[in-house]
């Protein structure tokens, strides 16, 4: 039965659009602004704004539910105080709704893009990521990349793959985020369209280095808060498992940002505030910027490329191989009792299995593991699974 929204409540999303339009900053993006890729039956009779909508859609998906056990650096660990991809995308949340709210942007919007930005992590975080990168390369796909295939889960897959049909604005954040990349100052590159986003995200997945640029300042904001919140927070997760000493900090560091995550998120944040949105950008001081740089050249070479924190790797690089050439083989024979069809495909729409390569498909189904189940799934296959330290 169609529901039919109470009259009242229409007439207060036009207020709450009209107060954006006075209340937020003119390089706001504004919900009734939001453009999805196909018109939704009875959206001018939904109460909620289209960035919210959003937020609530990645909210409820299947994939945001297994961010729960999805590592975000430090994997086969026994240690329950370890940040997980979960707790990471709720502290980008957190951060860039902050640093939003002071700009006048839009919150609802910054929302979404973060709880949606790390959706196409695979297991084992980074270093997984580069494995199946590989393995995509060597079948004859494009390079693997988290951000692409997060846009590929929620326009794509979920939703037995029709998709969330998320508006432009938030799937362009989601597939622009790098916190990797170091910019003093970002600016949006607006006017963006579906055919623009579609043509970047090509050009993307054929050269892994191409700088794409949010479209959004809201899209920007999370792009830096993404850097602020595992910055710091990696840090700690180090110092927990003694791989570093907080007196290892670069001392330069030590005086910019101090030498606890609260206090490098504060200054971060604040300075971030302060420099306001001079000529339609968001800027760190040189300060700021400058050594931020060198504490990421830090925790690149004392946390992200130390060998204590690759225990198990060569493992779980061959439990990838395995896994891929199982569900490779599996999906082209088209075994549909078996698990991989049970708890994947069979849950896929028609257009989505059938205008999927076997290769492709096979990087769907292992892209959107937790650690468990890729371990457990491995392990069925005969492989030697890493032990927990």
């Amino acid at each position: 039965m169609r529901h039919v929204t109470n009259p009242r409540l229409l007439a207060l999303k036009d207020t709450l659009d009209a107060l954006e339009g006075e209340r937020f900053s003119p390089l706001a993006g504004l919900s009734r602004e939001g453009v999805r890729r196909r018109p939704e039956e009875g959206q001018d009779e939904d109460h909620r704004q289209s960035f919210a909508v959003d937020g609530d859609r990645i909210l409820h998906s299947r994939a945001y539910t297994r961010y729960i056990d999805k590592t975000q650096v430090f994997y086969m660990v026994r240690n329950d105080h370890i940040t997980h991809r979960v707790l990471h995308v709720q502290l980008v949340s957190k951060i860039a709704r902050t640093i939003g709210r002071y700009l006048r942007l839009n919150e609802d919007l910054i929302e979404a893009i973060a709880l949606g930005h790390d959706i196409g992590h695979p297991p084992f975080g980074h270093d997984g990521e580069k494995v199946l990168d590989a393995l995509c390369r060597e079948h004859g796909l494009p390079s693997f990349q988290h951000n692409l295939q997060s846009v590929r889960f929620l326009e794509c897959i979920e939703r037995q793959g029709r998709g969330w049909n998320l508006t432009l604005q938030t799937l362009d954040g989601i597939m622009c985020h790098d916190g990797e990349i170091h910019n003093r100052t970002l600016a949006p590159q607006r006017g963006k369209t579906f055919a623009d986003f579609d043509a970047q995200g090509a050009a993307k997945e054929q050269d892994h280095r191409r700088e794409l640029v949010p479209m959004t300042m809201e899209g920007c904001v999370v792009r830096f808060a993404d850097t602020i919140a595992y910055i710091g927070r990696d840090i700690e997760d180090a110092i927990e498992l003694q791989l570093i000493r907080r007196e290892d900090i670069p001392p330069r560091c030590q005086e910019i940002f101090g030498r606890t995550n609260g206090s490098m998120v504060y200054r971060l944040v604040t300075d971030l505030i302060a420099g306001g949105l001079e000529d339609g950008a968001i800027a760190f001081s040189e300060e700021v910027s400058e050594g931020l740089k060198e504490l990421k050249g830090f925790n690149y070479q004392r946390i992200y490329l130390n060998p204590a924190i690759k225990t198990g790797l060569d493992k779980i690089t061959t439990c990838y191989r395995v896994l891929f050439e199982s569900c490779l083989d599996q999906f082209s024979r088209q075994e549909r009792r078996v698990e991989m069809y049970v708890n994947f495909l069979n849950e896929q729409g028609r257009e989505y299995v059938e205008g999927q390569p076997p290769a492709a498909l096979a990087r769907d189904f292992i892209a959107g593991m937790t650690d468990k189940y890729f371990l457990r799934q491995a392990r069925l296959l005969g492989c030697e699974i890493p032990e927990k330290i």
